[in-house]
């Protein structure tokens, strides 16, 4: 629909599209002023020089009342259009009640103008309320690791948020895009499986508060569960979406945040520095370390074969 669209659009066409619509409105009204005092005989050089100084207004000697007063020209046919539609009234052009049909092009322009005010009014208001910067102050790792962590292999990514001001009610979910085959033999290009997360303070919500490692244990039940060190690279067909969603709360406005790793960007064998520490009783961020990992001991096999043949740990 128009207004999705005309929010969805970057600034400048917005506005151009603003301008435009107001400028485009007054041409097509001053026109339709301009047919009006034609048709009535109100742009007659003629008639007009029959009525003395000071007598158009009020008619002159013949009694000759035109449509609307001081129109000589589509120019001032097209002031005052701008005067009608947004409502300046200088003064010195009005409607007279000689023609019923200026009365009737009044009242459409008058509604018309409105109309126009509501939309644009409307969508800027929209595309300002919108919480699009907020959302850049969110930001992931660059790169997701897999290791070890109680023993079993997991995914793990860190999210971190920039401001001082809460993410309210926030939530994060993963899911896994890539290629798949049913038993029939229907092939999906792009199926989208949801994985289960484990956070420190458990479930989907997080409390951001400081940067948080999210991390999905690779189970039997996990897309990834046949994945390994060999699968990780650009040509292998798999995506990991995440989604941060959030109020902001100085405004009350839903946020969101996504980002995703391809294969490529899933380094095995690797963890997160950690990068909160305590000086003077208070703690500290050093988010010039936020993505930085270092590697750990990590068998290069399957979640699979890791859960199959426990020997795999003690070697």
């Amino acid at each position: 629909d128009v207004f999705t669209t005309l929010v969805d659009l970057k600034w400048p066409h917005t506005l151009l599209i603003f301008t435009m619509s107001f400028l485009c409105s007054w041409l097509l009204f001053g026109m339709v002023w301009w047919l009006i005092a034609f048709a009535h005989g109100d742009l007659d050089h003629s008639t007009r020089l029959q009525r003395g100084p000071g007598e158009e207004a009020a008619g002159g000697p013949d009694n000759f009342v035109p449509c609307v007063t001081s129109i000589h020209s589509f120019t001032s046919a097209f002031l005052f259009s701008i005067e009608v539609q947004v409502t300046i009234g200088f003064g010195g052009r009005m409607v007279t009640e000689e023609c019923p049909a200026a009365i009737l092009v009044l009242i459409v322009q008058n509604i018309v103008g409105l109309v126009i005010n509501a939309i644009m009014l409307g969508c800027i208001f929209m595309k300002t309320s919108q919480a699009h910067r907020r959302a850049e102050t969110l930001i992931f790792s660059k790169h997701a690791v897999i290791a070890l962590r109680e023993g079993k292999l997991c995914f793990m990514l860190r999210v971190g948020d920039l401001r001082k001001s809460m993410i309210i009610s926030a939530t994060i979910r993963m899911q896994v895009v890539k290629k798949t085959a049913s038993l029939e033999g229907e092939v999906v290009p792009l199926n989208q499986i949801d994985i289960q997360m484990e956070n420190p303070v458990g479930g989907n919500s997080i409390f951001l508060v400081s940067p948080l490692i999210i991390y999905h244990v690779i189970d039997k039940n996990s897309p990834l569960y046949d994945i390994s060190p060999v699968n990780l690279h650009h040509h292998e067909d798999l995506e990991i979406i995440v989604i941060l969603e959030g109020v902001v709360e100085t405004t009350g406005i839903t946020t969101q945040a996504r980002t995703s790793y391809l294969a490529d960007e899933i380094l095995w064998g690797q963890r997160f520095v950690p990068i909160v520490a305590e000086e003077d009783g208070r703690y500290s961020v050093d988010y010039s370390k936020f993505g930085n990992t270092v590697k750990v001991p990590t068998p290069s096999c399957t979640a699979r074969q890791l859960e199959e043949d426990k020997s795999i740990m003690d070697s």
